[in-house]
């Protein structure tokens, strides 16, 4: 008899700050359990409120360790970059002992082909986020703000972050939602018929066709109120809550 294969979770849009702790208490506790129930975890972006640089946070930060902990039971770890912690690079996979993903992975789920990202790539009816996006993500923009000493990196982003709150709050939701030609395109573009993102913060699973053929668009939910998890398996993808109390029971 085969033995039951073991889910792969999914998870993102945590904006871990050191201003939230039991978000911080409630993602370590979700890594001690998972790593020993799950395939694999994938966090599909803005793990972090803000990543200033690999050089920001010592080794021995309780995300980090708990990271390296997880990653160290043999249990995969992969981390894509968000719109939040874009600056992420091998020395925070060291440090974490993860894996870092491209902005866009096909990956084999249980045999579907399925495409993951972050989820800002597809909002193309914002230009002026696409256009802000484009320059943060340009090599050299990248390398002028790391060589600034890590105040004045600080005072910026939080400069940027005020800047992208205020104006948020007076857009039309559906500017800030994906654009359904830019998740064609991305689907086409990879041959997938199922996507997994993050990024907009509205958990739920959308049916479309991609040429001609059913598919799925599922949307991973933020860790604000609570947390969020893609649970897959061989037969189901399912979006559940997540609390303390929900790990303690378990």
């Amino acid at each position: 008899m085969t033995a039951p294969q073991a889910p792969i979770l999914f998870i993102a849009d945590l904006h871990l700050d050191e201003r939230r702790p039991e978000i911080v208490e409630l993602f370590l506790a979700f890594l001690q359990r998972s790593r020993d129930e799950a395939g694999a975890l994938y966090i599909l972006g803005d793990l972090f409120e803000a990543w200033l640089g690999d050089d920001t946070l010592p080794a021995e930060h309780p995300v980090l360790a708990g990271m390296r902990d997880f990653a160290a039971s043999g249990t995969p770890l992969y981390v894509m970059r968000g719109n939040r912690d874009f600056l992420m690079g091998e020395g925070f996979a060291e440090l974490s002992g993860c894996t870092l993903l491209p902005d866009e992975a096909v990956i084999d789920l249980f045999g579907e082909p399925t495409l993951l990202l972050h989820g800002d790539s597809l909002c193309t009816d914002d230009p002026e986020y696409q256009a802000f996006r484009s320059m943060v993500l340009d090599p050299k923009w990248q390398a002028e703000f790391l060589a600034l000493p890590r105040e004045e990196r600080l005072a910026k982003a939080r400069e940027a972050r005020d800047y992208s709150q205020n104006r948020n709050s007076t857009l039309p939701d559906d500017i800030m939602d994906v654009n359904p030609e830019a998740v064609q395109a991305a689907m086409e573009r990879h041959a997938v018929r199922r996507m997994i993102h993050g990024h907009t913060h509205r958990p739920a699973v959308h049916t479309l066709e991609v040429a001609g053929e059913p598919a799925e668009r599922i949307v991973l939910g933020d860790w604000f109120d609570q947390g969020s998890v893609l649970r897959c398996t061989p037969d189901e993808c399912r979006l559940e809550g997540l609390t303390m109390q929900d790990l303690q029971e378990s």
